[in-house]
């Protein structure tokens, strides 16, 4: 095997070992040891290859999440309503619970908070899935009344906090987080019930709309 070969292994099994070690032990449980043992290498070979654990941890982050974006990106670019959005968001949550991939998300979110360094690679992070969400609703609702009025970049962060936050609400509420999906899709049915409605109506509908936009603006 040649060394660079070696060194990308090496580094590979370094950031599957840092992602094994916040899902079986959670942000505040996270060291160099616990990651050495995940990844089955010397710990000091985190601080060859990465220079310290929230280096590894914010390479951890990015990639994984880069590789989960491209992943699902076929399936967002089918989505034609905001109810299409919602399905492959709710699988989405589901098979990423299933492989622990929200809760690490969620445990770095969490650890961003005590510590600056995470932060922005955290943030750039949720900013992939953002990014996707936002292309998605600017498709789904162009020529829509609510696109005329809503802050898609605004509402795309919402869906991803939503979705992240349901990780860490269903650890206590499940039945409250179920009920939040719900809701989602109670909303996503009603505009698509207007944007299934004749031009006359869905003047109406765009100039109500207007009018309440107007009186809070």
């Amino acid at each position: 095997m040649s060394e660079t070969k070696q060194r990308l292994e090496t580094k590979q099994r370094l950031v599957d070992g840092a992602l094994a070690a916040i899902r079986q032990h959670g942000i505040a449980g996270v060291s160099a040891r616990t990651i050495a043992a995940a990844a089955g290498v010397n710990q000091a070979l985190i601080f060859y290859h990465f220079g310290s654990v929230d280096d590894l941890l914010a390479v951890a982050c990015t990639t994984s999440t880069a590789a989960r974006v491209r992943h699902y990106a076929p399936r967002f670019a089918e989505v034609r309503t905001l109810r299409e959005l919602l399905d492959v968001g709710r699988d989405l949550h589901d098979h990423e619970k299933e492989l622990g991939h929200v809760s690490v998300l969620a445990q770095l979110l969490a650890g961003a908070q005590q510590d600056a360094r995470l932060a922005a690679p955290v943030a750039a992070a949720l900013r992939l899935w953002t990014n996707e969400i936002e292309s998605v609703l600017r498709r789904v609702l162009a020529g829509s009344p609510f696109g005329e009025i809503a802050d898609i970049g605004g509402l795309a962060r919402a869906l991803s906090a939503a979705f992240i936050g349901l990780e860490l609400y269903e650890g206590v509420d499940g039945d409250g987080a179920s009920q939040a999906i719900a809701a989602l899709e109670q909303l996503a049915v009603l505009a698509d019930a207007v944007d299934s409605l004749g031009p006359v109506p869905r003047r109406a509908v765009q100039a109500a709309i207007n009018r309440v936009a107007a009186r809070r603006s």
